[in-house]
């Protein structure tokens, strides 16, 4: 059980279709949950924060991360190196590496303002790292997916042993689900696969192999009648037509990292053909080599990307442009549409009453965003990681008055030994920092 706390006198976005924005309001969060929101609230023995000088919101939801790979973070073009490359296929981490890795990445996260990461860890090569890549999304507190993704096929009573021994392993703050690659190569291994998930009530996650999606991939799971809501399809460029068809009518949710997307030579977010259709996808940073590890980049990508193509289209001569994205449309896809795509859409990404206490308060008093002229304007074109003053994840305090509650000191010196061991097994990943490339 949390104490209880009261956030008072802030701008309250609720994000809910129950409970309204307040310009001015308070919040209680009780027993982990948001117990009520409203102005003038009381409550006897609460902790009180004072966010008379802030915006209290939902925490960001990252629906896709390869969360490991931060220990090699902002690469940028050295990341496609032979060294680099070498040190990101995982095979030399051992567990203490997985560990320090995924701390360190999680502890990012939590600094940004997210409260809830999906973890693409295709870096568990056996029970031990698996084991450590659990004790790290526990010790970093904030709440998870692990999405257990093999980057080889398994025979199926492997997959079932391993999926079943990490929902039984998992805290009460992570979610086990299955990760599914390269969708177009064998659909029978596919079906069995995503059989033994759901066997086990799991989600499914669906990634593309190296490169983007092989045209026809997607649709030719929904003539199987495999693809559901119950599966997230991540990095959707290069799909268009029948494809994007397939996912509107199945009811799957997508995940887009438009800055990894981009950078990472997958291609531009189609955020269009995913509108057009209705489809409203969460948002994710993907891989800190080639992109910012916070949603507040994620929004700008994904928001302005659809700004140019509205504005190609125009400068082209074109009639019946389509609506240019709001920033309203765009907060949502990071957190109450991002915590759909997660699988925890009862769970968290909103502030109405009952959910998860998964809320950040972000400072409006910063010169980056002072005057505030429209709140929601302000947490997507203007703000960063230093607006980022308190954030919580059921109801515990991760970051206190912009100081994260956890040592830190130690995950930096697990972060420096591992990079360190996994380097020299290697080659130096992180020489073309030096030379002056990427």
């Amino acid at each position: 059980m949390t104490a209880r706390i009261l956030i008072r006198g802030g701008c309250v976005l609720t994000l809910g279709a129950k409970t309204p924005n307040l310009p001015r309001g308070d919040l209680l969060i009780e027993d982990g949950r948001v117990a009520e929101v409203g102005p003038g609230l009381r409550a006897r023995d609460a902790e009180l924060v004072d966010a008379t000088e802030a915006i209290v919101m939902p925490g960001f939801v990252d629906t896709h991360r390869h969360t490991w790979r931060s220990l090699f973070r902002n690469l940028g073009g050295g990341a496609s190196s032979g060294e680099a490359s070498a040190a990101l296929t995982g095979d030399r981490f051992h567990p203490e590496d997985v560990y320090a890795a995924i701390l360190i990445g999680l502890l990012g996260a939590v600094e940004a303002g997210i409260t809830t990461v999906v973890d693409w860890c295709d870096v568990m090569l056996d029970d031990p790292a698996a084991d450590a890549a659990l004790q790290a999304h526990a010790d970093a507190g904030l709440r998870t997916v692990l999405v257990r993704a093999p980057r080889d096929s398994a025979p199926e009573h492997d997959t079932r042993r391993l999926l079943a021994r990490l929902t039984e392993a998992a805290g009460p703050s992570t979610t086990i689900a299955s990760g599914s690659s390269e969708l177009g190569s064998d659909v029978d291994r596919v079906a069995g696969d995503w059989a033994v998930a759901r066997e086990l009530g799991l989600r499914i996650h669906a990634h593309p192999g190296p490169g983007s999606w092989r045209p026809g991939a997607i649709s030719d799971q929904a003539a199987r009648a495999l693809l559901d809501g119950d599966v997230t399809l991540v990095h959707p460029s290069g799909l268009e037509g029948a494809d994007l068809d397939a996912i509107a009518s199945s009811g799957a949710q997508v995940s887009l990292a438009p800055s990894s997307e981009m950078a990472g030579g997958l291609g531009p977010p189609p955020i269009q053909h995913l509108v057009d259709r209705d489809i409203r996808p969460g948002l994710g940073v993907d891989d800190e080599r080639v992109a910012p590890g916070d949603m507040f980049a994620q929004m700008r990508a994904v928001i302005s990307w659809q700004h140019a193509t509205v504005f190609d289209l125009k400068l082209a001569g074109k009639a019946g442009l389509p609506r240019l994205m709001s920033t309203r449309d765009v907060i949502r896809y990071g957190t109450v549409q991002g915590a759909r795509v997660a699988g925890l859409g009862g769970v968290t990404g909103s502030l109405e009453p009952g959910m998860q206490a998964d809320v950040i308060v972000l400072r409006t008093d910063r010169p980056n965003v002072f005057p505030i002229n429209d709140p929601i304007g302000a947490v997507v074109w203007g703000m960063d990681t230093s607006n980022v003053d308190w954030v919580f994840a059921d109801g515990r305090v991760l970051m206190r008055e912009g100081v994260l509650q956890a040592d830190v000191r130690r995950a930096r010196e697990l972060a420096t030994a591992a990079r360190e061991r996994v380097a020299a097994a290697t080659g130096p990943a992180v020489g073309a920092a030096t030379r002056g490339e990427g």
